[in-house]
């Protein structure tokens, strides 16, 4: 049976010789499936003695973060997840501050320090700011993780320099690294370990390894007894058991419904009337149907009988329904259909879009204008920041993938190689591949192994803006044969013919800015690329249009030999 992420955990809290605790911690473990994509959320802050409401600020902070993480999309990353949730609370604190009135001394604020982990998969995330602390306990050897943000002025004094609720942005430490059975973590605040020695606290948490709780009381206990004239808290979580499965067990829980069978036009198949094959390919077969409840025409796409041994294809093929559920909200991506009863095959269900393809409306309109292709690429930008918001990467963005419905709605439609950060950081026996698209329309990065960005989507974009305005490739075929650093400098972008439509040269600085071989030197975001196909950016509108020689060599050379010609033939008649 396959492994889950267990621990054990230890926690106590004492105002110690302070009037008032203004310490606050917890622990949340949730139950699968959140388990799994969301991990175990931990969290210790410590209000500043000086602030009447320090306690308000650090209970605020860390049940904020419990209860706000696991609310975030599963398909974020731990960072991004934990980031947006604490910017979200630092600036409460600090508004909260700014309406009092000890605005203008922060000490008194709504103020706390903050040492958070999620351990996640078999990965532990630490978010810092402040002087409480995080150590590790592996072995025999007990590590300080975290970083104290305290400026000495003197001996005596000093004050924090980072902290939540002190300023309006928050600069806030991560790091992320591989948990092993057996860790130990530890979150103390400032009365703990100015007053014990990490001997004792390695000796205590060894010895006292079958009860956490009593552990951490002694820690305290031992920090009051050395003299500590603040409060006291401990938090223990040892890493029992990690997840841990293979490939065989997963393969079973991907196919724990039947392949279903080959499918034929009229055919009755698990609630659905089967109309005709829509498209066929080594991946999957897609088919246009009614289902018989509702009388409403789906699009089916069962997987390839020819992969069904593959746990990596799989598994991206029920990816689809997971993504397309979660980007529900967005007019320019495929919408699944609601399931209704139960499902006896492996299949997933869509919404039908009747309309074409992007690559079969290129062949109607070979000569589009500027604006409708402006219209159309915008759609697809839509489309993608849907993706780009849940940290989602498609990947294989091409005319293929992209339908324009009868009302002039465009949709992305395949999401058979889309990157999700929140599930890539799940531990899986499974090898995903980097990268699945498709060659002529993929961001040069991807062809030397390296991770893409969401300026690979873009990339993908303006080559499909690119075709439509030039019926051509900007690289030719030459990009898919790229795969060397070198041999990607050597690209040479094709500037966009000179034809009776009269495209702007700043349009084509737009393009050729957005298909840079090099992903730090393109736009970084969609909405710089798409403001500049609409407005003339300086820098492209005072560049001088390339030579003919550059932009179409075929024409220059006709056109050298057409002189030459003419010349001969003058030479001829007037030298007989």
């Amino acid at each position: 049976m396959p492994s889950q992420l267990k621990v054990s955990v230890g926690q106590y809290s004492d105002k110690g010789r302070k009037e008032i605790n203004q310490d606050f911690h917890g622990v949340y473990i949730p139950k699968e499936p959140q388990l799994t994509s969301k991990g175990i959320a931990i969290a210790l802050a410590d209000g500043i003695s000086s602030s009447a409401v320090g306690q308000v600020a650090s209970e605020a902070t860390v049940t904020g973060f419990l209860d706000d993480y696991f609310c975030t999309s599963e398909a974020w990353s731990v960072k991004k997840s934990a980031h947006q949730v604490l910017s979200a609370t630092n600036s409460w604190l600090y508004s909260q501050t700014q309406q009092g009135q000890y605005r203008f001394d922060k000490d008194r604020g709504y103020v706390c320090t903050l040492s958070a982990m999620i351990i996640k998969s078999t990965t532990a995330h630490f978010f810092h700011l402040g002087d409480s602390r995080i150590y590790r306990l592996r072995g025999n050897s007990l590590e300080k993780l975290t970083n104290d943000h305290r400026l000495w002025v003197s001996k005596e004094k000093s004050y924090l320099s980072r902290a939540m609720g002190i300023n309006a942005r928050l600069e806030i430490d991560y790091d992320s690294f591989q948990v092993d059975r057996g860790d130990a973590f530890l979150f103390v605040t400032d009365g703990i370990y100015e007053f014990v020695n990490s001997k004792f606290i390695r000796k205590t948490i060894i010895e006292q390894s079958d009860n956490l709780d009593e552990a951490a009381k002694a820690i305290a206990e031992e920090a009051y007894e050395q003299g500590s004239d603040d409060n006291l808290t401990v938090q223990i979580v040892r890493v029992d058991d990690l997840p841990t499965q293979n490939v065989d067990e997963i393969y079973q829980q991907l196919t724990e419904l039947p392949f279903p069978p080959v499918l034929e036009a009229r055919m009755e198949f698990d609630g659905y009337k089967i109309i005709r094959e829509v498209h066929a390919s080594s991946r999957s077969h897609v088919y246009l149907a009614v289902d018989t409840e509702s009388d409403r025409q789906v699009i089916m796409k069962t997987p390839s009988v020819d992969l069904q041994g593959d746990t990596a294809y799989l598994e991206r093929f029920l990816m689809e329904e997971w993504i397309a559920r979660r980007i529900n909200n967005s007019a320019n991506v495929l919408k699944p259909c609601e399931q209704t009863r139960q499902r006896n095959f492996l299949y997933i269900i869509m919404e039908y879009i009747d309309g074409q393809t992007l690559t079969q409306w290129m062949r109607d309109n070979p000569k589009p204008d500027l604006e409708t292709v402006r219209t159309i690429v915008e759609q697809i930008a839509k489309g993608l920041r849907a993706f780009h918001r849940l940290e989602m990467l498609h990947q294989d963005l091409r005319p293929e993938n992209i339908m324009i419905d009868n009302t002039g709605t465009v949709k992305i439609i395949d999401f058979g190689s889309t990157k999700v950060a929140g599930i890539v950081e799940i531990a899986s026996p499974i090898e995903r591949a980097n990268f699945l698209g498709t060659m002529q329309y993929t961001a040069p990065e991807y062809m030397l192994g390296q991770e893409g960005m969401s300026n690979a989507d873009l990339f993908s974009l303006a080559v499909i803006a690119y075709q439509m305005l030039s019926g051509k490739l900007p690289y030719g075929t030459k990009i898919a044969k790229a795969t060397t650093k070198s041999a990607q400098n050597k690209l040479k972008y094709s500037p966009l013919p000179h034809d009776d439509r009269h495209i702007p040269l700043w349009v084509d600085g737009a393009l050729k800015k957005a298909l840079h071989p090099n992903p730090y030197k393109r736009y970084s975001e969609l909405s710089e690329f798409l403001f500049d196909l609409r407005h003339p950016n300086k820098v492209f509108h005072s560049q001088t249009r390339p030579p003919l020689l550059e932009r179409d060599p075929v024409i220059f050379w006709k056109g050298v030999s057409f002189i030459l010609a003419v010349i001969i033939a003058m030479l001829l008649v007037y030298n007989p």
